[in-house]
């Protein structure tokens, strides 16, 4: 039970990298390595806030915010100064490593006697002692729902329409008298903006900040888009972000089945490569074909 509950609890604090990546791979069709350095800017916001005494909930949205100007300043490397979409990713990937350790002030801080949104006096007062052990997911399923069909509902408005033809026509988006380089800035600054919510999270739930936390979380979020997309292709009544949320749990079930055959937690970069690996080569390699129906 506890490994089922830790499954759950991982799955649901790492959703939102798989949401970006989403959102940035699937819709966009933007290979964005920006993610690697935006999910521990979001981590390291969220440590240099709480630290100072700021509420830990404002603190998720000021880490979005981060992450959002993360992602628009690679938009705009991308689209306003011409440099190729992978390389753009790259040089912000680069570029945060130094702004996250400036940012955090140590490559690792710990937050351990601090509040968060999981331990503080109000939340600790109104779960009972016999529910203490799902207290993660009794706040992290709320916000993972209400954030969901957020961008459930945004996806069907005209904004939403137009970032997803952005991805798959932009010559359409331009008939319509709108400039596809501004939006794709926009759909980046929404998906790095919910990486380093998620980053924000997960130091919260772990109560530090690593400045190599960042590493492989592209791969990480892109297995669980691609877990849950291929997995679940057939089922048409599930949405795009549905999938993404159970691609998710299922992923850090993979990885905990892993090391309970005896692979260690050491080996976990490893086991990630592979299991995209075998979901790409298994699921003949590409989502983009699927990219506007799942939407």
């Amino acid at each position: 039970m506890d490994i089922i509950i830790g499954i759950f609890e991982q799955g649901m604090t790492y959703v939102f990298l798989a949401l970006g990546l989403y959102i940035a791979y699937i819709i966009l069709d933007f290979p964005d390595l920006t993610v690697d350095g935006s999910f521990p800017l979001g981590a390291a916001v969220s440590v240099f806030l709480i630290v100072r005494g700021v509420d830990p909930l404002a603190v998720l949205f000021i880490s979005f915010f981060a992450g959002a100007m993360a992602g628009m300043i690679t938009g705009l490397i991308h689209i306003k100064l011409g440099v190729k979409d992978l390389l753009s990713g790259l040089i912000m990937q680069t570029a945060l490593y130094t702004i996250n350790l400036f940012v955090a002030g140590k490559a690792n801080v710990p937050i351990f006697n601090n509040d968060t949104i999981f331990s503080n006096k109000f939340i600790n007062g109104i779960i009972p002692e016999s529910l203490v052990k799902y207290k993660v997911l009794i706040i992290m399923i709320p916000i993972v729902l209400i954030l969901k069909f957020a961008l459930d509902a945004f996806l069907k408005t005209k904004a939403g329409f137009l970032l997803r033809a952005t991805g798959d026509n932009p010559v359409l988006v331009r008939t319509m008298a709108k400039d596809p380089g501004m939006i794709k800035i926009q759909g980046l600054a929404i998906s790095n903006g919910l990486v380093a919510l998620s980053g924000a999270l997960v130091a919260q739930e772990q109560k530090f900040f690593e400045i190599s936390m960042g590493t492989g979380s592209m791969v990480m979020g892109l297995a669980s888009v691609v877990l849950g997309m291929k997995l679940l292709e057939r089922v048409t009544y599930l949405r795009g972000t549905s999938k993404v949320v159970i691609g998710s749990i299922l992923y850090k079930a993979s990885i905990a089945l892993a090391i309970s055959i005896g692979l260690t937690a050491n080996s976990m970069k490893l086991i990630t490569a592979l299991i995209f690996l075998a979901i790409l080569v298994l699921g003949d390699g590409g989502l983009r074909r699927k990219r506007v129906k799942n939407a």
